[in-house]
């Protein structure tokens, strides 16, 4: 079940607690739904995951913990969820998303340097940013949709498989007392 298997790699509230860096917000995770492991709130949870991996901005993580407070989900997975973006796949995943605003924007492309410096990236802000905010909002709610759906069938085809299991053993028994 996703459920124990969750479990295994969700760190539990109280270990959370006891940290000191998070000493200032340790009233907020108090609400036992942030730690919940259901269907919904797990789905939900990797809503507001991917959504927050995919903006560039800054805080990722704050704006995942903020979502995942604001409608009840799983806390721990929607701010682990965000480090899809880590600074391994981030150029990626942003230049992808500057590919995908541009083209539904229909601009022109910048083309990648082949030496990428803070200084090309600043002079090019002004060109690339309204391309890349577009195409991180449509990323954003295309991962948040999928990611929601995806989990929800995967819930469901675990909870089925495990029914049938049972059912299997139940007959089993069954045949084997008569």
């Amino acid at each position: 079940m996703p459920r124990r298997f969750l479990k295994r790699y969700i760190p539990h509230p109280e270990t959370l607690r006891r940290q000191r860096s998070l000493r200032l917000v340790s009233g907020l995770m108090t609400d036992p739904s942030l730690w919940l492991l259901s269907r919904r709130s797990v789905a939900n949870a990797f809503s507001v995951g991917l959504f927050s991996a995919m903006l560039p901005m800054p805080f990722q993580m704050a704006v995942a913990a903020f979502g995942a407070w604001l409608i009840r989900c799983n806390l721990p997975l929607s701010v682990g969820l965000v480090w899809i973006t880590n600074p391994l796949t981030m150029p990626l995943i942003f230049y992808g998303n500057y590919r995908l605003g541009a083209w539904l924007m229909n601009a022109n492309v910048r083309e990648a340097p082949t030496q990428l410096s803070t200084r090309w990236i600043a002079d090019r802000m002004v060109d690339i940013l309204p391309a890349l905010m577009v195409g991180s909002v449509v990323s954003a709610v295309g991962a948040a949709l999928l990611g929601n759906v995806v989990i929800r069938l995967i819930w469901r085809w675990q909870v089925s498989r495990s029914w049938k299991r049972r059912a299997r053993r139940r007959r089993r028994q069954q045949h084997d007392e008569s």
